[in-house]
């Protein structure tokens, strides 16, 4: 390293006059900077204004041209129309900003009563809500329901266990059992009754030996994909299933791997002709909905030869799943977003 006194080619010949102080070194810069003159100024300084002063344009002023009154084949029946037909007038041509909302309702109710309404000049005001009545609890008795079930009755061709609370994991597991020896049950709607992955496996063990059911709802619970596989396997056992729905689960996000596998599944299926759920996946996606297309094309193929021809399981559907991760769509938005095939 090359020392401090040799890194300028400056050399100093005066002697030190001591050791480094720097009180004294301050003070003795400031007495100087306060003994020496100032420089002189070449020019002394003027307030000058340089340039053009900037004046704003004076805008033009649109020529203002009168109307010319044109006469109408309306103009006698609005000069004796009252201002309670003026203001249904209105409302019908949507003029929203000259009516409050209760006036803009009235003019589309017939039988209306707009006197006292306030006319054009109306205030908003309070307006008493309607009572709407709560949707009937449902009564379905849950143990006459299994029993009935158990022994195969014949009268039972639909079951709606949806939005009972009182049932239990256990009961629900005890339906899906039951689904083995029934061979009268088409349709079975569990929706809301906080249906968890035993209950579907539970369901999907019955749907393996059960040829009757037509018709599977499980929406708004909360199964994840792995039971939702689990559900698709059986249904492809016996390909009798041609509904089957379980949109607004609660594990929102099922995974690219299981949203390929239930592409995959679907498929292998001929039967399903309706499929709730939401797929995030682009290729899953487009794959299951080109899937239910071709199944409903073979049942009315079908009818029209006078005999259903089942499908195939296509699975060149299915696109490469390297290309399909990186294709995928987020959620709206909104709150859930429920794609119905």
């Amino acid at each position: 390293m090359i020392p401090p006194s040799d890194r300028c080619r400056y050399k100093v010949s005066k002697e030190p006059t001591g050791p480094y102080d720097r009180e004294k070194l301050l003070e003795y810069l400031e007495n100087k900077a306060k003994n020496e003159k100032d420089w002189e100024e070449s020019k002394p300084y003027k307030k000058e204004v340089r340039g053009k002063k900037y004046e704003p344009k004076e805008e033009e002023k649109p020529p203002v041209t009168e109307d010319v009154p044109i006469e109408t084949e309306w103009d006698d029946v609005l000069a004796q129309a009252t201002e309670e037909e003026l203001v249904d007038l209105a409302a019908v041509l949507g003029f929203h900003g000259m009516l409050n909302q209760p006036q803009y309702h009235h003019a589309f109710v017939e039988g209306k009563d707009l006197k006292g309404s306030g006319g054009f000049l109306g205030a908003a005001r309070y307006e008493p809500c309607k009572p709407v009545a709560d949707e009937a609890p449902n009564m379905t008795d849950v143990d006459d329901s299994l029993k009935q079930m158990r022994n195969d009755s014949p009268s039972l061709k639909e079951l709606n266990l949806n939005n009972i609370k009182g049932i239990t994991i256990d009961q629900l597991c005890e339906f899906g059992e039951a689904l083995k020896t029934n061979t009268h049950l088409e349709k079975l709607h569990m929706a809301n009754t906080r249906s968890n992955d035993k209950v579907a496996k539970a369901i999907a063990a019955g749907l393996s030996k059960n040829k009757t059911l037509k018709l599977l709802n499980l929406e708004s619970n909360y199964i994840s994909g792995t039971g939702i596989i689990e559900l698709l396997v059986a249904i492809n056992v016996s390909q009798v299933v041609t509904e089957f729905r379980v949109v607004n689960q609660r594990p929102q996000i099922l995974g690219v791997k299981n949203e390929m596998e239930i592409a995959r599944l679907v498929q292998e299926n001929t039967s399903l002709l309706r499929f709730g759920i939401f797929l995030e996946v682009r290729g899953a996606r487009v794959a299951v909905t080109d899937c239910i297309k071709r199944n409903n094309d073979n049942l009315r193929r079908g009818r029209m030869d006078g005999k259903a021809k089942p499908a195939s399981g296509d699975t060149s559907l299915l696109r490469d799943k390297g290309k399909t991760e990186a294709a995928v769509h987020g959620k709206n938005n909104s709150g859930d977003e429920d794609e119905e095939e």
